[in-house]
């Protein structure tokens, strides 16, 4: 695994307007590819935070889909800045280094509650940033096909964002 190259996430989605800042891991194959968070059909994040917000945004082209995440206070970004893995799944990740998470979360002035898209996104997002004063830390279940509890249950976890909208 040492061979692969190593890949980097995408630079953050967010504004001083921000209360939600969700974080995954790193962008899988696809997503890459495409330059796109979350671009994997199969992939249930648009779905997810879609219905945090109140709207479809698995069916708007993907510029309109992070201008819609903005305009309801919602942030996007990686907790993972590079790393090395075969594949996309999170548990081929080697040799990586963090993105800039204090930084970031610095700059947001009405941040209320930082949420992590999966268990790899939490671990490694709480480990860098502790106990961040002032916000609240969510681990949610990851929106990956590859994690296969039922949607509705995962569903059932992410709306509790909606209370920091």
């Amino acid at each position: 695994m040492s061979s692969e190259p190593f890949k980097s996430s995408f630079p953050p989605v967010a504004d001083a307007h921000v209360r939600v800042l969700v974080l995954g891991s790193l962008p899988g194959e696809v997503s890459l590819a495409r330059q796109q968070y979350y671009a994997h059909p199969t992939n249930q994040f648009w779905r997810l935070i879609g219905a945090v917000v109140g709207a479809d945004l698995a069916h708007l082209p993907y510029e309109t889909r992070l201008k819609t995440l903005l305009r309801h206070r919602v942030g996007l970004w990686d907790v993972i800045r590079q790393a090395r893995r075969s594949g996309s799944l999170d548990g081929r990740i080697r040799d990586h280094a963090p993105n800039a998470l204090h930084e970031l979360v610095g700059g947001l002035p009405n941040l209320k509650a930082i949420a992590f898209n999966g268990g790899t996104a939490a671990d490694i997002g709480r480990k860098q940033l502790g106990a961040e004063a002032g916000h609240v830390l969510i681990s949610l279940p990851s929106s990956s096909a590859a994690y296969t509890k039922p949607f509705d249950a995962k569903r059932a976890e992410w709306m509790a964002l909606k209370a920091f909208l």
